[in-house]
């Protein structure tokens, strides 16, 4: 099992930035893509961005693209998600994940993460 930390969440005004941390440990944490989901009150959970073992390949929803970046530290058990020009609608629990595998050739969704981290809440005020 992965376990997963996250930190950096809060409240952050329209247009500001917020970065998301993420530490990951345990027995079977491989060379899998890491990735962000969030959770919006009374919505299902959404697929926010991914990032592959090098760091060479990454995935974003479309609803970030051009305003969030996933990125991994060099020991790769670090990620990392800078959130600018941030929205109300950006407002959730954002989850790390630990995705099912190192390979994906298409944009991933929930169902291909395995391990989630407690959450982390970002509130983005109008």
């Amino acid at each position: 099992q992965v376990q997963l930390v996250e930190s950096g969440g809060g409240l952050v005004q329209a247009g500001g930035s917020l970065r998301l941390s993420c530490a990951a440990s345990g027995r079977t944490f491989g060379s899998n893509y890491m990735g962000w989901s969030r959770q919006a009150p009374g919505k299902e959970r959404e697929f926010v961005a991914a990032i592959s073992w090098s760091g060479g390949r990454t995935y974003y929803a479309d609803s970030v693209k051009g305003r969030f970046t996933i990125s991994r530290g060099n020991a790769k058990n670090t990620v990392w998600l800078q959130m600018n020009s941030l929205k109300p609608e950006d407002t959730a629990v954002y989850y790390c994940n630990y995705a099912k595998s190192a390979t994906y050739y298409y944009t991933p969704s929930v169902a291909d993460f395995s391990s989630w981290g407690q959450g982390t809440q970002v509130t983005v005020s109008s």
